[in-house]
């Protein structure tokens, strides 16, 4: 399980801090406590909620790159066979897909609740994730 913190899930929905633990505290979102007694939040119920509500995330990532077309987003479902596989990702109000091979998404790590930033440059999606996952 994906666990990301109250500070990047507010980050990625494009809302504050205090709105997230707002909704935890009214159901809307669950939370526990990660090894250091953090609260986090589950990604696969952030990334449903991001879908739902489509808010704009900025890039909390500190990479440069030729690519103007970056898209930081949660993962919201990956489809996959022997060989390729389907990653959609939500990111903010626009849902990015990319086709890749299973081995990529394997070395990624990338499953539905990952944070992951969509590079698209002209007609391919490449798909960065951090090395750490949680």
């Amino acid at each position: 399980m994906t666990q990301i913190r109250i500070r990047d899930a507010a980050l990625f929905l494009g809302i504050s801090d205090d709105t997230v633990r707002r909704w935890i505290e009214k159901g809307v979102l669950d939370s526990s406590l990660d090894e250091a007694g953090r609260k986090v939040v589950d990604g696969v119920d952030l990334a449903r909620l991001a879908q739902e509500n489509s808010a704009h995330s900025v890039d909390p990532s500190d990479m440069k790159s030729s690519a103007r077309n970056r898209f930081v987003g949660l993962v919201t479902r990956v489809t996959s066979d022997r060989v390729m596989s389907q990653v959609e990702l939500q990111c903010g109000p626009h849902r990015v897909v990319s086709l890749m091979s299973t081995e990529a998404v394997r070395d990624l790590d990338l499953k539905p609740g990952s944070v992951a930033v969509a590079v698209i440059k002209s007609t391919n999606v490449i798909v960065e994730a951090s090395r750490s996952t949680s």
